[in-house]
């Protein structure tokens, strides 16, 4: 991959770091590929800390058409369906993750699916067995399951002429994925069911624009929203030459990510660095770096918190980036950090480089295995064999992204408004991992207590576990998530 980006760019462009794997004699591209398999169903059972629950897996191309009523499109989706008579009122979750360009196996196999892969964590490597657990922590106890893969992931794409980047952009996405959701629930005979979206990182940045659609345009009401890791607003996190939030945002995770080394980081651990960043930090950061007094306060703070040398955070005026800190946080080891868990680290690969490129330790680390878990899951355990390219990362997906015309950078909260003050039954969770770099949780604290209450403060709320943006990784904020998901569905 290319050096690590900025902390914006980073989560843009995180498909750059590709992952996909075909199975034996099939082609990388084929101009006129093959039709995909009809859908394919396998009964299971997993056993979770409850229970042991019975349930149908299905794999299933969704067929999208135009109005003149040819086929554009074909997304995949995959579905845990609990054994159950009364399916039709049972809720029903449509879980997305992010990218742009990410397929829904990191949803799947390693935070709420039925089946679990461990991955993520230190120690993770590429060479590590594709090795699927029961997940304890599964949501299917409460909420039947589908994960959607966008066109361009996972199996998901485009038909005969058509262009699939007609698909890649902010609106476009959110077009084709609201007509998936709907559409299933018809085909499947689930109208009747409360209707529940998840998503991961941008996929966290989609959910809101998706239930609005719904409620809009489609005629599908969505009972809660749980966005994991999400960008709700990138102009938040624009403009580090010049605005302090991107620096206030970031600078809690820099400080968590700091103080795991001694053990695991709660929120409630960074209430200190929180208040600093919003107040003195801030205060400072404002003066500018003309301003000597000021430089020096803030340097030694935050090289305080950080645990990086004074002079060196000096030399920076106090203002850390996130791909530097992770490179100088383990330098004494000759080891850098992951962007998406700063203290999941590999080798530094060039450490006398003055420019710092490495492998993402989480996100590269997890490629391999992952890709070839849902490769051999579709494959050898429902039957369903295709004969291209499994895309877990697609970089053509990220690099081809539309991300809207004009001058505003795309934004999801004023569709998460729109749709609270239409439903008061709405309710919304928004979760992050206290050492998450990319997608830090004071960027969603910041938008979130921006919002009014909506005749209830409690119907959107705000988690940070230990961990980072796939905090579901650790067992223990995996267990916290699901606690909390119950709450949000009345499962308790």
């Amino acid at each position: 991959m290319s050096a690590p980006m900025t902390r914006r760019t980073t989560f843009l462009a995180a498909a750059l770091l590709i992952g996909s794997l075909a199975p034996a004699g099939a082609q990388e591209k084929a101009p006129n590929p093959v039709a995909l398999p009809a859908e394919a169903t396998q009964r299971e059972t997993a056993v979770t800390a409850d229970a042991t629950l019975a349930y149908n897996a299905r794999v299933e191309a969704v067929p999208l058409y135009d109005p003149k009523g040819e086929k554009v499109a074909e997304v995949v989706v995959t579905s845990y369906l609990l054994d159950r008579t009364d399916a039709k009122t049972r809720p029903i979750t449509y879980a997305f993750n992010g990218g742009p360009g990410a397929a829904s196996a990191f949803l799947n196999f390693g935070a709420i699916g039925p089946k679990r892969m461990p991955f993520g964590t230190e120690g993770t490597t590429p060479s590590d067995l594709p090795h699927l657990i029961d997940n304890a922590e599964t949501w299917l106890g409460f909420t039947d399951l589908v994960f959607v893969d966008p066109v361009g992931t996972g199996y998901s794409r485009a038909v005969g002429n058509n262009d699939p980047k007609d698909f890649w952009g902010v609106e476009s996405d959110v077009d084709t994925l609201s007509r998936v959701v709907a559409k299933h629930l018809a085909l499947r005979n689930r109208l009747m069911s409360p209707v529940y979206l998840v998503g991961e990182s941008y996929g966290g940045f989609r959910v809101p624009r998706i239930a609005r659609q719904l409620q809009a345009r489609d005629g599908v009401g969505v009972r809660g929203l749980i966005a994991i890791s999400p960008v709700l607003d990138f102009a938040i996190r624009d403009g580090e030459g010049s605005s302090p939030v991107p620096w206030v945002s970031a600078l809690p995770s820099l400080a968590a990510s700091a103080r795991a080394r001694k053990g695991l980081v709660e929120r409630a651990d960074l209430a200190d660095v929180e208040a600093y960043a919003t107040g003195a930090f801030l205060a400072d950061l404002m003066k500018g770096p003309r301003d000597a007094e000021a430089v020096d306060r803030l340097s030694a703070r935050v090289a305080e918190l950080t645990g990086l040398d004074r002079a060196f955070v000096k030399r920076l005026g106090g203002r850390v980036d996130i791909q530097t800190f992770a490179r100088e946080l383990r330098r004494d080891e000759g080891k850098v950090g992951s962007l998406y868990d700063a203290n999941v680290t590999a080798f530094d690969p060039f450490p006398s480089s003055a420019r710092a490129r490495w492998e993402d330790p989480v996100l590269d680390g997890a490629l391999a295995p992952l890709t070839r878990a849902a490769v051999d899951f579709y494959a050898r355990d429902l039957g369903f064999r295709v004969d291209r390219r499994y895309e877990l990362l697609a970089s053509d997906v990220n690099r081809g992204w539309k991300w809207g015309s004009g001058q505003s950078l795309p934004e999801s909260t004023s569709a998460l408004r729109e749709a609270l003050a239409l439903d008061p039954k709405l309710k919304v969770l928004v979760a992050h991992g206290t050492t998450d770099l990319v997608t830090p949780y004071m960027e969603s604290r910041i938008v979130l207590d921006q919002l009014p209450a909506f005749g209830d403060p409690e119907r959107v709320k705000l988690t940070v576990y230990p961990g980072g943006h796939m905090f579901y990784t650790r067992d223990g904020s995996r267990a916290a998530l699901l606690k909390d998901a119950k709450a949000l569905y009345g499962a308790e």
